[in-house]
Order: structure tokens, then sequence, then C-alpha cells
């Protein structure tokens, strides 16, 4: 209030801060971040190059596009959506660099050779031209006829641009993969050389057993010091989490069974109705089962377990249960059967705005079922005229097919309206159908019989916490709290196990992977966004409930990654066995010391001497890889002890035989092309990681979002 004061009574000064303001953007655009903080619209930078809100908001549309058609869950794709933004920035890049430019020209040349068009024959001619007018026609149609699928088709359009720059950098890059004469020659000779050796191998396991070593903090941070490269961290947060399930109790079990036996054959002074005199059978189950009345016809692989082997020969009517399904008992009715028919059909949806697939569309739910209708009467009339429709349709992938959703079956996961009017209507019918998705006019090219389904009515009753057992859960969570309130993270672990509650330790959790590895609840990124906030310190711990269900969780917050090299104990799973087997060659190799002959050092160890021939390409030895050892080998004096090798899997002392040369057969010319292929094979991926590790990679997200409080898509 006191500088909206000074605002008010000197006038001038609000006049010096937009001056200010101005300024700033006309010298340099990014300078406004440094006054003002971060652009909330720049989520980052590439060398330089700004990952805008926007894009990253189009690359996660169209990877939840993506995992809605492949039924995976649309959820938690933010971490992949901006690997593909920053990956996808350093091949533009690269593109550019080669002195490529994604012209339109260039763009519609090659869109035949992309994965999304490839390996579609209706984009191909009799001659195997690709059908590029007519795409654009389609798109050009698109934009007038349906400014959503126009919005949706430029976002996917971005994906493919990408996609484009990578073949081509990849191809020039590989084309460039070559093996010299003298490499292959050299190489050849490394395969056909062959080196004669006694050993002595003390194992590390085996040293391990007998004598403990403890590798500590220091240990690890002295490993990931000597190799910073492999272990560049991102910001991480290592979370110590405590899950307490609402489970039902044996006697909410009880209660359960109770009542939907009460349902199945009960009665009243009154004569009450049950499922088994009911006479509508549908409504008894949508007015007292946990879960809705399917009107769909099953195989007997789709129906509950306990009835599959029972349905077969069963009559009409006849009722099977109560039993129990998982946490459900259940009573089933047998109510119809009939041989099921696979479905040839395709359709065109009008989806209408706040439908699942209604992204960026402007018509009311009354606007888009009047559409619809038109539609539909005009292809019910003219089948013939169903194809000039389908530019309107909100489902671009099947529009893309002529509107086919190929052969279905009652079995196949489509919305139960949808399986209805196939299931109930004949060759060539035509209709339009209400769906969550919005309006379906759909068109039915053919039918088959298929094998028996029957129609099954199944009421449920869930095996649910009482009020009793949620309050007992959430009685021991919160004492659970209090008790490690202030304690460190290994007594919030013991107190946890002596608890025998369920204990897990995610150590690199990212700020956006969506799911907690051995969590995986709807308050998974409530409680990234909680162990990110900057007010956040070692040793805080928090409470959540998880809505709906009665589960607790206690977060203990172990440690924080910042940027830059990894935490030492966040990475000890994946470094401590390496670490362990270094500091034990070090031991090793001074016991040995300048030992004389490699029977001394056996009888030193408790180990036998052994034989083995060794090459370099090649470099096993008594069944591990020893490149080390290999090299050794041809190193030291024919006859001569070795010095101790530090090995993969033990160290090594040797003494060399002799050396021969066999050679394999096979040209130089076949091993050159082999070796290419091979290098060829490796290189695309530790390119492109290579790329990445060297880059200059702005993150902003996390200061982003803490400063709006939550992504603001």
């Amino acid at each position: 209030m006191a500088i909206l004061g000074q605002i008010r009574s000197k006038p001038w000064l609000l006049m010096g801060v937009i001056a200010l303001a101005l300024l700033a953007f006309l010298v340099n655009p990014d300078s406004i971040d440094k006054v003002f903080g971060k652009n909330p619209d720049v989520l980052g930078k590439v060398n330089g190059e700004k990952i805008t809100r926007e894009e990253f908001n189009d690359q996660l549309f169209v990877l939840q596009q993506q995992a809605e058609q492949q039924g995976q869950p649309k959820a938690g794709l933010e971490e992949q959506a901006w690997q593909l933004l920053v990956q996808s920035k350093l091949i533009k890049q690269q593109f550019e660099k080669m002195g490529f430019e994604m012209t339109d020209d260039y763009f519609w040349n090659q869109i035949q050779y992309d994965q999304m068009f490839a390996q579609q024959q209706q984009f191909f001619d009799e001659k195997g031209n690709f059908k590029t007018q007519e795409l654009k026609k389609q798109i050009e149609d698109l934009q007038k006829a349906s400014p959503e699928g126009y919005n949706q088709w430029i976002k996917t359009k971005k994906s493919i641009e990408y996609r484009l720059m990578a073949r081509q950098v990849f191809a020039n890059i590989s084309t460039g993969i070559t093996t010299g004469k003298k490499e292959a020659e050299e190489l050849m000779k490394e395969r056909d050389q062959l080196a004669d050796i006694d050993f002595v191998k003390i194992d590390y396991t085996a040293y391990l057993q007998k004598n403990n070593i403890k590798v500590t903090t220091e240990d690890l941070a002295a490993y990931i010091k000597e190799h910073p490269v492999m272990f560049k961290a991102e910001p991480s947060r290592n979370l110590g989490i405590v899950f307490f399930p609402s489970q039902p109790s044996a006697a909410d079990d009880a209660a359960a069974q109770k009542e939907i036996t009460k349902l199945f054959s009960g009665s009243d002074a009154s004569g009450a109705e049950n499922f088994q005199n009911t006479k509508n059978d549908s409504m008894f189950v949508m007015a007292n089962s946990d879960m809705p009345f399917n009107a769909q016809y099953m195989k007997p692989n789709q129906l509950p377990q306990s009835i599959q082997g029972q349905i077969t020969s069963a009559a009409i009517g006849q009722t099977f249960g109560p039993y129990k399904e998982q946490n459900f008992y259940v009573v089933s009715k047998l109510l119809d059967k009939k041989t099921s028919d696979s479905t040839l059909s395709r359709h065109i949806l009008i989806a209408f705005k706040g439908s699942p697939a209604g992204e960026g569309v402007t018509r009311s739910k009354e606007e888009a079922k009047k559409l619809a209708d038109s539609i539909g009467a005009i292809v019910k009339a003219t089948p013939a005229k169903f194809t000039e429709f389908l530019k309107l349709s909100n489902d671009p992938s099947s529009a893309a097919q002529g509107g086919s959703l190929g052969w279905t079956t009652p079995e196949t996961p489509f919305v139960p309206e949808f399986l209805h009017y196939l299931a109930n209507n004949p060759k060539g019918a035509t209709g339009v159908v209400e769906t969550q998705f919005g309006y379906h006019i759909i068109n039915i090219e053919d039918k088959k019989p298929g094998s028996m389904a029957y129609k099954v009515a199944n009421l449920v009753k869930a095996i649910k916490p009482s009020d009793a057992t949620e309050a007992a859960t959430d009685k021991n969570a919160r004492r659970f709290i209090q008790q490690v309130q202030g304690k460190s993270f290994n007594d919030f672990v013991n107190i946890a196990k002596k608890g025998n509650y369920q204990f897990s330790n995610p150590k690199q959790a990212k700020r956006f992977d969506g799911q907690l590895q051995g969590l995986g609840t709807d308050k998974d990124a409530e409680i990234l966004a909680w162990a990110f906030d900057k007010k956040r310190s070692k040793g805080d711990t928090e409470f959540f409930t998880v809505e709906g269900t009665g589960d607790k969780i206690v977060v203990y917050l172990n440690g924080k990654q910042e940027k830059g090299l990894a935490d030492p104990e966040s990475v000890r799973d994946q470094i401590e066995t390496v670490v362990k087997n270094k500091l034990a060659a070090k031991q090793i190799s001074e016991k040995i010391g300048k030992a004389g002959n490699l029977d001394q050092i056996a009888k030193q160890f408790a180990t036998a001497k052994q034989a083995a021939q060794v090459n370099l390409l090649n470099p096993s030895v008594a069944g591990a890889m020893e490149p080390k050892v290999a090299g050794a080998a041809f190193g030291v004096a024919k006859g001569k002890v070795s010095n101790p090798i530090e090995g993969g899997t033990g160290v090594y002392v040797l003494v060399k035989k002799n050396e021969t040369t066999n050679k394999q057969p096979g040209d130089l010319k076949q091993f050159t092309e082999s070796v290419t292929q091979r290098n060829a094979g490796m290189f695309g991926q530790a390119w492109l990681k290579s790329l990445q590790d060297n880059a200059d990679i702005d993150d902003y997200r996390i200061e982003i979002w803490n400063k709006l409080g939550s992504q603001q898509q």
C-alpha cells in the first residue's frame, strides 16, 4: 500500500516505471526476465533458442492424442513432451547448420517418407506415387469446414517437421560413417592375434565376502568427480514415502456379503422385490449395484472367472452366486445368448465444446446434434455421400482412413452406445449415436457371424472400508507422522518398518515425472509439487489424503538435488558396487605387492592358477569381458609376471606364454562393410546423447511453476 500511495502522490514515478519497461523491451526483450523474473511463456532454452509454452502444449497435446488412441493414460506425459522438444530443437539446429531449410516445398516433397504416411496405402496411387495434391486439398477443406480440426493438423504438422529434419540429419551423418582401410586392417589384426596366458584372478565378490569394505559418501563423491559427464544431474528430490491403504476389514467383508445376499434372495413382510424374482433385471441392477448394467453380449472369457465354466450349459434366467471376485461380491443372471457378429463400420464424429474430442471446438452440444442429424439424414438417403462429410469429422485418424474403424466385435473396447448400435442394426444401416465424445454418424458396411456370446446381468457390491476402518487408517497415519517429525531419515525408515507399513524411497524424483516410483496415486503430482516448493527443507514431512479412497500418505524430504553433479547418496544404488570393487582392487593390489610368481599369489588368496587365450577385438577372459587384461597380455614381455590389473570382475595377474596369429576367413572388404554397418547402427542414439550432454539447456519450468502456483497450460 505504501508503494501505491507513492505512485498516487507522484505520477512521475509511474511514468518512470512505464519508461523503464519500454526501454527494457526495446533494448532487449530478454532483459525483461532479469528485471521482472522469468517470462511465464518461455519454459526454457536450448543453446539460446526458446522453448515456448505454446510449443510445449502442442507437443503434449500430440502425445496425449497418441496415448488416447493406444488406450494408454494421458496423464504424466509432461516430462516426455519436454525431452522430445529439447531433442527436436537440437535436431533443428543441426539441420540448419547443414544448410537445410524447412520450407513449404521441402515439407511437401518429404512428407511421404514420414512414419504417419509412409505405410498408409490410401495416400499412394496404383503407381506408388504419393497423392500430395489430394492431401493438400483435404487440409484446405478442413481449414474451411473445421477450425478445430485444422488446429489439430497444425500441431501434428510441427511434429512431422521435426521428424523430417531428424531423418535428413541422420541420413547425412550416417553417410559419412566409413571405415578406413588402415583401421580395418588394424581391427583384423586385433582379431587374429592371440595371446596364450596363465593368470590368477582375485574375484571381487569372493574377496568382499571375506573382507568387509564400507563405501562412504566421500568415496561415492570422489568417483562422481572423476566421471562428471556420467553424473550430470537435473533437479530431483530424494523422498521417503509411507503409504497407508484404507483396506476393508473382515467386518467390512462380512457386511458386503450380507448386503448382497439380502438383495439376491431376501424379502420382508411386504414381499419386496429381490434379484431372483425381479421382472426388470436392468433396472434392478441400476438401482442396487455398485457397477452399471452392461447390455453387451460377452464371450465366456470376458465374464467373471467364477462363472466362465458354467455359462455355456446354463439356461436363460439361471443365477450364479453370491461369489467373490477380487474386492467385490457378485450375483450373476444369464439373460440371453446368441452368436456375436463381427462388424465392419465407419463413422464421422461431430464433437462439441467440452467433450473429450472437442479440443478447440466452439459449437454447443445442441449445434453438434443438429449438424450430425443433418449429415445422418443425407448419408442415410445417399450412402455414397458419406465421404463428402469426412472433412467435418473430429476423429482425424479415422477420417484419414475414409472414416473406417475396421472390423469390430462386441468385446472391442468401444463405448457401449457405439457397440450397442453395431450389435442391433443390419448391414447397410446408417444412424446417429450420441456418446461422451459427441455425435457419431455410423454406417455399417458389412457383418459376419461369430461365436456364441452371453448377455449377463451382474449385481455387484464392492467390499469397501467402513467409516471405522478409514478412521483407524487415519489414526495410524497421523500417529506415524507425529513419531517421525524432527527425526532423521533412518528413524523414519526404521519406524515405518517396525510398524510393517508400506515404504518406498524414490531417490531421484523429477518435478514433472507425473507418477512416483512405488506409489502411483492421484496425489503423486501434488506430492512432487510439495517437494519442489522452494520453501521445503531436508527433513520436512507432510500428510496427504487420497480423495475417494481414504488412503493416507506420509512423505519425508530426504534430499534436494539441484542442477549440477549428482548427489552421492541419490546414486548410491547405481554405483556402490563399482566403487566398492575399486576399493577392493586397491587393497588387493597392495597385498599382492611385488609377488614373484603366480603360484604364490594363488596361495595367498586361496584361489587357483588358470590358463586362457585372448585377443584385443573380443577380450573375453574365462567368460568375462576384460579389455584391460587383454591389453596387458599383449603389453607384457613373454615370461614376465605382470603388475596387478584392475579388471571389471576382479584383479588379475598374468604371465604371457606366447603369441600366435590365426587368420580367420573373410576378406578385407567384407570385414570393412560389417564394421561400418555396426558403427552406423550404434551411432545415431550416441550422437544425439552427445549433442544433449554438451548443449546449453536452460529449464525454467520449476521456477515458473513455483511462481504461478501450478502448471498453467
